[in-house]
């Protein structure tokens, strides 16, 4: 395959053509270094075979600290000297390892300056958009400061022994912001001319890399080709002669990005976005450079990513690709290519739920579907062969229950699964982006020999079909919450599971009420399914007000006024009648109807009863969740027997 061939990069050879590239993890310290955690989740991908990995990205310069643990690169040298270390000697092949390359960033006036207590540093006073916070326009000083920040945070990398550095020129970027009509208004030098930044920021970091003892070191650049703000922005159209100019400073390679100031959601989306956005502007990039790019934008087939790099006979439009995600959720997924074992990839759902961790909480990087991501230090060898292989029955065959079941199989133990429906997988098997995880699950189940029963309801421990079991897992999932609302004679009220598990239908003729206290995505996704037909009754300010998380608020709303949905912000649900709701205003308690000839309730569930005398328990039917605890609870409740 296409995939696996041998990739040129300058002066370097990387023994495949599958990208990891940089991100925000948090698995920083309080003094913005890289830490044992980063080692160990670089050193997993290579592990799994991953040809470039590129560490997250470092400041080069005090005035940028974006994100509270956003590493600092005069912070970093040590973490990257173990980082490079830590990869080739896991690599798969000790002859050609993975190549290790440091992300050099500053994120200008797209930073923060909760951290610092400095104002921001931009190349024009334009607010930021999250905070509106307005930057400090930078002087001579200042410019020459960072572009010596970026020279000097090279050195530091290329004695620490990587094999080459990536300038940020991205989303998050002040490169980007020099290069940008949105955000560089000047009229002077750096005005009159908004590639000169770019220009000098990457001469200082070639120089930089052909001064250091790392002879041939690569020099990457991550370039925005598309703001998606036409009116100012740089757009696809200006890409190629952009690109082009940077490339001949000394680039060796280019990573084709997008996203701008306005739309940082957009630069990585959920699954609402097709994968491989950039594919058109890639191949125009390609085009005007004669060195390697890089496809990059939610990558997450392998065939996708064979067929843009021109291994199924058609012309290629990039020599690499870059499966971040795809390869958080499956950190062997080179190695199962290589193994001809790719219908064993886990996949990624790109629902960002837990992926994406820039946000107050300061959440540390995972995987819904493989929680040990980002956690590689902590979490125990879940398949680590049972000394004493057990008789395990799950009743429930939830995402709980195929994980349990499918590291227990993998243990060795003997594993039966009995789920009540006719089908496996539950809620997330009918509503939201996880059902190709549920495939890939029930799949694993199957491959390892889990003997699965369907449409099989258990009464307890004493039922026949339990005889002989060491052990039983309940794994039953949720049920219906307790309705904080009066329903009236004649009223039609549905619950979402109900619904989308196809025993409740809706009426095929008018308005259906939503109830949504929750703000998350169930909701929003039925509503934008039943467009004008659907109220969606909130009771927060704004539609789905959880999907910020996963940057899909904005982009939520935008497909929910498309779609015509009309939205009941700040109510609260009291009534439901035949022909309507009764809605009250949380903030003044003045209360108002809504016609509606249904209700249909995705509020908060409880979870289903617990089954007599059985102890070991996973999932909502401990306390109903997401689909990330169902999953470690999973691997937990087999790791404890």
């Amino acid at each position: 395959m296409r995939i696996l061939e041998p990739l040129q990069l300058g002066h370097r050879t990387a023994p495949n053509r599958v990208m990891f590239g940089p991100h925000v993890t948090n698995l920083g310290d309080d003094q913005r270094a890289l830490t044992a955690s980063h080692l160990a989740y670089y050193q997993r991908r290579a592990q799994g075979g991953c040809g470039i990995i590129v560490t997250e990205g470092a400041s080069v310069h005090l005035s940028d600290w974006p994100y509270e643990r956003a590493p600092l690169a005069t912070a970093c040298a040590s973490g990257w000297s173990q980082i490079a270390s830590a990869v080739r000697s896991a690599s798969p092949n000790p002859t050609r390892p993975a190549l290790v390359i440091a992300s050099l960033d500053h994120a200008g006036g797209q930073g923060s300056s909760a951290y610092s207590q400095l104002p921001l540093w931009a190349p024009s006073r334009v607010p930021e958009v999250n905070s509106r916070e307005v930057p400090k326009w930078m002087e001579a000083a200042d410019i020459a400061a960072v572009i010596e920040g970026f020279g000097a945070a090279t050195t530091s990398a290329m004695a620490a022994g990587l094999d080459g550095v990536e300038i940020n020129a991205g989303q998050h970027s002040l490169i980007r912001q020099f290069c940008s009509g949105l955000t560089n208004q000047r009229d002077d030098e750096w005005g009159q001319d908004r590639l000169r930044f770019a220009r000098e920021v990457v001469s200082r970091v070639r120089a930089a890399v052909d001064e250091s003892d790392q002879a041939g070191g690569i020099l990457g650049l991550r370039l925005c080709v598309d703001e998606l703000a036409p009116w100012a922005g740089i757009t696809p159209e200006m890409a190629p002669a952009i690109a082009a100019e940077l490339a001949a400073v000394g680039v060796d390679y280019l990573v084709v990005v997008r996203g701008s100031i306005y739309s940082t959601h957009m630069t990585r989306p959920d699954f609402h976005e097709a994968p491989g956005f950039t594919i058109d502007v890639t191949r125009t990039v390609s085009a005007a450079v004669e060195i390697p790019v890089f496809l990059q934008g939610s990558i997450i087939d392998v065939g996708q990513a064979e067929w843009a790099l021109g291994g199924y006979e058609d012309p290629a439009l990039a020599h690499g690709v870059e499966m971040t995600r795809a390869q958080i959720a499956d950190p062997d997924l080179v190695r199962k290519i290589s193994e001809g074992r790719a219908e064993q990839i886990r996949p990624c759902t790109l629902c960002n739920q837990t992926c994406q961790v820039r946000d107050a909480r300061n959440p540390i990087v995972t995987c819904v579907g493989e929680p040990s991501s980002g956690f590689e230090l902590t979490d125990p060898n879940w398949f680590q062969p049972a000394g004493n292989p057990q008789r395990l029955t799950i009743i429930g065959g939830g995402p709980a229950g195929l994980e349990a079941a499918r590291v227990a199989a993998l243990a060795g133990h003997q594993v039966k699964l009995f789920e009540a429906g006719d089908s496996l997988g539950g809620m997330a098997a009918r509503s939201g982006p996880h059902r190709p995880l549920i495939a890939w699950l029930e799949s694993e189940c199957h491959r390892l020999g889990v003997e699965v029963h369907l449409s099989s309801q258990i009464s307890g421990p004493t039922d026949p079909v339990l005889a002989g079991s060491d052990h039983i897992i309940q794994t039953t999932g949720g049920a219906p919450g307790e309705r904080l609302y009066e329903v009236h004679p004649g009223a039609e009220l549905i619950d979402i599971a109900a619904l989308r598990y196809g025993d409740h239908d809706l009426p095929p003729h008018g308005t259906i009420a939503i109830h949504d206290p929750i703000g998350g995505p169930i909701a929003v996704a039925l509503a934008e399914e039943l467009g004008n037909r659907a109220v969606l009754i909130t009771p927060d300010q704004i539609a789905g007000n959880e999907l910020s998380r996963t940057g899909d608020l904005a982009p939520a709303n935008v497909r929910l006024a498309q779609g015509n949905v009309r939205i009941s912000r700040r109510s609260i649900l009291r009534e439901v009648h035949a022909d309507k709701v009764v809605v009250e205003d949380r903030f003044s308690g003045q209360r108002s109807e809504i016609e509606a000839v249904a209700l249909v309730d995705c509020g908060f569930r409880l979870p289903t009863d617990p089954l007599p005398q059985i102890r070991l328990a996973a999932g909502d039917c401990v306390a109903p969740r997401t689909v990330l605890e169902a999953i470690r609870e999973g691997r937990r409740v087999v790791q404890d027997l």
